[in-house]
């Protein structure tokens, strides 16, 4: 979904957000400045500030002496692009940050201080890649030597054929 130039809701406390744009980028964010101070990146703005190396300069001097409204980041979120229920999910394997994702457009919400958190997670984008699937592989092996240990071939065949049997 491309960026938008209309006003959207706040989908953690139902206020206006306010554009700021970033020239180095050249696309607008929605940041909630006048309510909770969180921030909403629309598909295809994620992938442009998510590294440290990432200018985002005019989102930190918008929200710097900011005081900010609380909010109950468990509650569950509207997308205020498209109107779908987002849903919460962890930035990385680490689990140290929960966005609330868009299924439908693909637009992300970090409420206040999660794009830092989330920017901190790794040094690159590569990094993250990496030790996703460093995890990744670990947990495949984990469950292969735990399955394998458990069962051989032929108990698994039969295990199969059962389940199909009782299915159909």
């Amino acid at each position: 979904m491309s960026d938008t130039l209309d006003e959207i809701i706040c989908p953690a406390c139902h206020k206006p957000m306010k554009k700021i744009y970033l020239e180095t980028q050249k696309f607008n964010v929605d940041i909630c400045l006048d309510g909770c101070g969180g921030i909403y990146l629309d598909n295809r703005e994620t992938n442009k500030i998510d590294e440290k190396q990432e200018d985002i300069t005019p989102i930190l001097e918008a929200v710097i002496n900011k005081q900010f409204e609380k909010v109950d980041v468990t509650a569950k979120r509207i997308c205020p692009v498209c109107g779908h229920l987002m849903v919460k999910n962890n930035s990385s394997h680490l689990g140290g940050v929960q966005i609330d994702e868009c299924y439908n457009c693909g637009g992300k919400f970090f409420d206040k201080d999660e794009l830092i958190k989330f920017r901190n997670e790794f040094e690159s984008e590569e990094d993250r890649i990496k030790a996703f699937n460093e995890y990744s592989k670990s947990i495949v092996a984990s469950a292969n030597a735990e399955f394998l240990g458990k069962k051989t071939y032929g108990s698994m065949i039969n295990d199969i054929i059962k389940s199909y049997k009782e299915f159909n």
